[in-house]
């Protein structure tokens, strides 16, 4: 306790002298920027944080076992530049908040995970990029747009389920074009395939995936086709296309990188298991829609003891799907909606069906770097009680 407030005095002093020693920049593109004395380094700071109001309700003969709360939902520092040369990039966050740092356990020395992502970007010949480091891998869409920029107040059942999230390793960026406009990126990775922080080496074996995007009408404005909504009001068509695959080769984690690890009397239960991914993206003058399809299978998914006696735990197999659009009714105001289908193998989670329905409301005073969010949802669960949840957030980046 007494580190973490020795931590953020230091930074509030930091921060403190650099506002009064430096030209801040414009709201939204970092508290400060720093340029290296012989330009050959440079480092933007950021700081962002989203507080969240949650309200929920039984839904079974009317609205029943009613709860509440609020939170701080993500709370984050970032850092960015290059180094050395334009053509290395580097990229850091750190969680600050309690949902940021959760997940410890034995495999991650029972601390805090304040690292997010830590990870150098290396353009080493045209449009050939090299990442070394944690960050995210190239799995569903969603789950790579920030959560600073989505559309909704958080991200749909189909990501909590199915998403491949952090891990660390190597990934090799490429983007071509094959005609004058159309436009296609390539990602593959590398990765040891339990997750961010993970302190005790590879439990299992490694994590390989590999994504291809197809831009028949060219490149979205800012990079939007990770961006939730149209708020560049696109003038011409655009649509991205994805296909992913993943492999998790002798995964130990009951969602390959992600869930609770499968133990039984020797140590570890480990299996192959593989993730399909297929999205797109669709923006023109202020609509969007996002579709999502994920797959997830699994070698052996019943996870055993060396007798042959089940454990208790077994892989999150089955399908998602999520399908959501938006349409800006001006520049700063945004409806929206969002149906979200899960279904894992009942035979082997003892599951069923889960639809969730929800429409959306928000505010957008400086785009993504300051608004307002509001969503209700109705989720129909086939093996629990049907919930109704509302959700009100604000989020603020500097």
């Amino acid at each position: 306790m007494l580190q973490n407030v020795v931590t953020f005095a230091c930074i509030s002093v930091f921060l403190s002298i650099n506002a009064q020693e430096t030209n801040a920049p414009k709201f939204g593109k970092g508290l400060f920027n720093l340029i290296g004395e012989d330009s050959t380094w440079t480092m933007k700071v950021g700081l962002r944080f989203q507080t969240l109001a949650i309200s929920s309700w039984d839904v079974e003969n009317g609205l029943s076992n009613p709860s509440s709360s609020m939170l701080i939902r993500r709370s984050r520092l970032k850092f960015d530049g290059f180094a050395f040369s334009p053509k290395l990039k580097y990229k850091l966050e750190l969680g600050l908040s309690n949902r940021d740092q959760s997940g410890a356990s034995e495999y991650t020395s029972d601390a805090p995970r304040y690292i997010m992502d830590a990870v150098l970007k290396w353009n080493f010949s045209r449009n050939f990029v090299l990442w070394f480091g944690q960050t995210k891998l190239p799995g569903n869409r969603e789950r790579v747009i920030s959560s600073g920029d989505l559309q909704m107040v958080d991200r749909s059942l189909l990501n909590s389920r199915f998403n491949i999230d952090r891990d660390t390793g190597v990934q090799l960026r490429h983007k071509t074009k094959l005609s004058e406009k159309f436009l296609m990126k390539e990602i593959f990775s590398i990765s040891q395939g339990e997750g961010r922080n993970v302190t005790t080496g590879n439990e299992g074996g490694h994590q390989f995936t590999g994504r291809i995007e197809l831009l028949p009408f060219g490149d979205f404005e800012s990079k939007g086709d990770y961006r939730g909504s149209d708020l560049k009001f696109e003038q011409n068509h655009k649509l991205s296309f994805a296909f992913g695959y993943n492999l998790n080769k002798n995964a130990v984690r009951t969602r390959g990188n992600q869930g609770a690890y499968m133990i039984n009397n020797n140590g570890l239960y480990a299996t192959d298991i593989s993730n399909i991914f297929i999205d797109a993206m669709y923006k023109y003058k202020g609509f969007s829609f996002m579709a999502e399809y994920a797959n997830r299978d699994a070698k052996d998914p019943l996870a055993k003891n060396s007798d042959d006696t089940l454990t208790g735990d077994e892989v999150q197999v089955g399908n998602g799907l999520n399908l959501q659009t938006g349409y800006l009714l001006s520049k700063t105001v945004e409806v929206s909606a969002r149906y979200t289908n899960i279904s894992l193998n009942k035979n082997i989670t003892g599951e069923g069906a889960e639809n969730q329905y929800t429409l959306g409301l928000s505010k957008y005073i400086a785009g993504h770097k300051l608004k307002v969010q509001t969503d209700v949802s109705y989720t129909d669960i086939g093996f629990s009680t049907n919930k109704l949840l509302y959700r009100l957030q604000v989020d603020i980046h500097f």
